[in-house]
Parts: structure tokens; sequence; C-alpha cells
């Protein structure tokens, strides 16, 4: 395990399990958000976004955290290990609303309140995105370890077990 990407719905704990893995490996951990988004709420362009992973990708080791499904199979392509956080909804939009108005290194601002977009992607994740990302599973588990966590807890006793 040295090159991670830490994918799921937001809100489920993608960030918060991707510092505390950080925390154990020393592994350098990136933030997809803190790439792609700017202070002022807008955000680089996608060639820059890409060229920024790929720029990441031949580092010994890294961490990254985020879902950003555009750059998912690049991102799968490149790393040995896939962390998947398969949350059930109302745990997600709980995850959501505790964040609000926290300021987080994560992110680069603070979150007054979450956005419609938001909430309409946490709506959508389960029954559009995720079916998607175990396709991309499906093709990438022969030769990556893939790990998937269906609660918060059990991404807590994983990370109490592993070693480095």
């Amino acid at each position: 395990m040295k090159k991670v990407i830490i994918i799921g719905c937001p809100g489920a704990g993608k960030s918060y399990f991707a510092k505390k893995l950080h925390s154990i490996t020393g592994i350098p951990l990136y933030h997809l958000d803190m790439i792609w988004h700017k202070p002022d709420k807008t955000h680089i362009g996608r060639v820059e976004f890409d060229e920024t992973l790929k720029r990441i990708f031949p580092n010994d080791a890294w961490i990254m955290d985020g879902n950003y499904s555009r750059t998912m199979e690049m991102r799968m392509h490149a790393c040995d290990t896939i962390i998947l956080f398969d949350i059930p909804y109302e745990i997600c939009m709980q995850g959501i609303r505790e964040r609000e108005g926290t300021k987080r290194d994560d992110m680069p601002w603070e979150v007054v309140e979450a956005d419609s977009m938001l909430l309409n992607e946490v709506k959508s994740y389960i029954p559009q995105q995720l079916p998607k990302v175990y396709q991309l599973l499906d093709k990438y588990k022969h030769n990556k370890e893939v790990i998937i966590f269906n609660a918060r807890e059990e991404a807590e006793k994983w990370l109490m077990k592993i070693t480095f």
C-alpha cells in the first residue's frame, strides 16, 4: 500500500479517514478538493487538474482523497490500493450537515452551509455514480488491492489493525 485512492459519496468520511491513514503511514496526502477548488469557490481547469494529478502519480507514495468521477479511472490505473466508502445515504447526509460552519484543511474555504449542488450530488451518488464505481472496480480488482467499507466503524477498525 503505497499509492492509495479513497473514493465514495460526499459526506461518507473519506477525508477524515485519509487524514488518519496519512497520520499512521506518513504517506503524503493530497485532497483533490484542495487541488480542484480555489479559495474564491471557483476551480482550476480540467487540463490543469489532470496535469497536477499526472505530476503526483510518479511519486513513490501518495494518498488521494476525493471522488471526482471524471478522473477516477486514471487514478485507479495509477494506484495500487483502492478504498471505497459505500456508506448509506443518511450517514453521508449527516456528514455533510456536520461540516457546516467549520473550517477544514481539506477545503479551501469554510463550509457555511451545504449548497444545492452538493446536496444533489449526495442524493444521486448511490443510484447513479456507485454502479459506475463498481464497474471500474471489477476492471481493476485483479491487479489492485480493493477495500470496501460499508460503515465508518469498519474503516476505524481497519485503521487500528494496520501497521506500517
